[in-house]
């Protein structure tokens, strides 16, 4: 039981680790002792990100844009000359997109679902070598997070259509993929983060931050020990049992209301 949750030694990627959840999420595996690889797609903030957290341990910037079949390729050939073998992959990266029913455009659905959704598939595919490769004979697991949101298991308030249909795509792909590489020693679950301090979320925050708050049972908004929390659970020992599941961290929003 002593090493539990020790993750230390293993290694990450974290897509859309550069800044918001994705970078908390980072620097709870560096500081726990992962080796981790995080990307998007402005090369001087996903760098500055990686310096910063350098402080902390191991963290390596590979720029990409994860939204077209060309960014994934090129993501995995720079990952894959650099290791073999992958521990965890927390597929992260995405974006947000508002507009009124009436007026929705169709470059709204379409870029919220590549990001969102088809990268997360063809990216978890492409890197499906290095993750058998580090699961392979071990009494230890392999672990894919998916970074879905409680606006995939609930209607939301504000006009996100195609970010609300993406997110619940995402946690019913997490079902598919988990019985598919359960035979490989991978686990393959989701976290649903209610709301945390990010760029996506700061708008909402400085105009209706009182009520958010005042929705969360928990009276809070979440910080980074929370989804960094959830993470290193899914990634260590402790949750080599737990797979195809969505945890919601949010405070008690989608349970306790």
């Amino acid at each position: 039981m002593k090493n539990l949750f020790s993750v230390d030694g293993k290694v990450a990627i974290v897509t859309g680790g550069s800044r918001g959840i994705g970078a908390m999420i980072a620097r709870g595996l560096v500081e726990n002792g992962v080796k981790t690889y995080i990307t998007s797609r402005k090369a001087d903030v996903c760098d500055q990100m990686a310096a910063e957290l350098s402080k902390y341990g191991v963290c390596i910037s590979i720029p990409a844009d994860l939204s077209s079949m060309e960014g994934i390729n090129g993501f995995v050939s720079a990952f894959s000359g650099k290791e073999q073998t992958l521990d965890i992959l927390v597929n992260n990266a995405g974006a947000t997109w508002g507009a009124p029913l009436d007026d929705f455009p169709e470059s709204g659905w379409d870029k919220i679902m590549d990001i969102n959704v088809k990268s997360i598939f063809f990216l978890t595919k492409a890197l499906l070598p290095q993750l058998r490769a580090a699961a392979s004979g071990k009494k230890d697991h392999g672990t894919i997070i998916n970074i879905g949101s409680i606006d995939g298991l609930h209607a939301p308030a504000f006009d996100n259509y195609s970010y609300s249909a993406s997110k619940a795509a995402v946690l019913h792909m997490t079902r598919v993929l988990a019985k598919k590489l359960v035979k490989d020693n991978i686990t393959v679950n989701a976290i649903a983060p209610g709301p945390f301090e990010s760029k996506m979320m700061a708008a909402f925050l400085s105009s209706f931050g009182e009520a958010i708050r005042a929705s969360i049972p928990m009276g809070r908004i979440g910080e980074p020990e929370d989804v960094a929390g959830a993470t290193i659970y899914l990634s260590s020992r402790a949750g080599a049992y737990v797979t195809g599941a969505t945890i919601p961290v949010d405070g008690g929003f989608i349970n306790c209301r």
